[in-house]
């Protein structure tokens, strides 16, 4: 048995699967659902489902009194702030390197932390995150539970942004594994994924004991979209932002 769903244009612009960059800016701020990503830092807040994640990813390696958050949720207010702060303060090759316009950061999705090592002075702009020690556990742990390094090395052509080794990006799982064992950036995995499209075969992954199908739905009409999903089934649904969405459908193998 299956059942219909219907996809609306708004959904295109919801969900964990939103690329947001120069070219693609949020539609929609997020400015419901958020909770501190660490209650001693109740100021830094993302989104309750990414924060539960992230506690269970501090929880899992012990590294509470190690990392902390250091930028979260922005309203594009607190943006424009950020970007005219650092133009004054950094220059203009600087700041656009590592500082979003307003519109076009993550930070606006809720779904965005950047973390840092806990000092007495932890950098904004550029904490210090390095691939050793209990941050490289964390980078590796957080994949696992549906986080991933947004703006890695070698794709900045790609992403618009500088290396940033502290900035995590939650998508998700198995998204998140995906991306990062593909060495893929978010924009790269939106286009990989439209290889996948809900009418043909969808991109399928064995993981204890269910099948995980992830498949592309394009957005070609004025006001929605419908989609099969099988009844009782366990899915997701996020729009890319762009012009369609994508489902993830957990499925038990027997």
């Amino acid at each position: 048995m299956m059942n219909t769903i219907i996809l609306q244009k708004e959904k295109l612009y919801t969900g964990n699967l939103l690329l947001v960059n120069a070219g693609f800016p949020v539609r929609y701020l997020c400015e419901e659902g958020l909770v501190p990503a660490d209650t001693r830092f109740p100021h830094i807040l993302i989104r309750r489902e990414a924060a539960n994640v992230l506690q269970q990813v501090i929880k899992k390696i012990g590294c509470l009194d190690e990392i902390i958050p250091v930028s979260g949720y922005r309203s594009a207010g607190e943006q424009s702030n950020i970007y005219s702060n650092s133009l004054n303060e950094n220059g203009k090759s600087f700041t656009e390197k590592f500082v979003a316009l307003p519109k076009h950061s993550e930070h606006h999705t809720g779904l965005a932390i950047d973390l840092g090592l806990k000092k007495d002075t932890v950098d904004f702009i550029c904490p210090d995150f390095p691939y050793y020690g209990i941050c490289d556990e964390f980078r590796k742990a957080a994949v696992q539970y549906g986080f991933i390094e947004r703006y890695r090395k070698n794709k900045e052509k790609i992403t618009g942004i500088a290396h940033e080794p502290w900035h995590f990006r939650y998508v998700g799982y198995p998204h998140s594994e995906i991306i990062s064992e593909n060495n893929l950036s978010l924009e790269e995995y939106i286009e990989y994924i439209r290889d996948f499209q809900h009418d043909r075969k969808p991109l399928q992954i064995q993981k204890d004991g269910k099948r995980i199908e992830i498949y592309y739905v394009p957005f070609d009409a004025s006001e929605a979209v419908s989609v099969s999903i099988p009844e009782q089934a366990v899915y997701q649904v996020s729009g890319n932002n762009i012009d369609g969405f994508i489902v993830t459908l957990w499925r038990h193998v027997k």
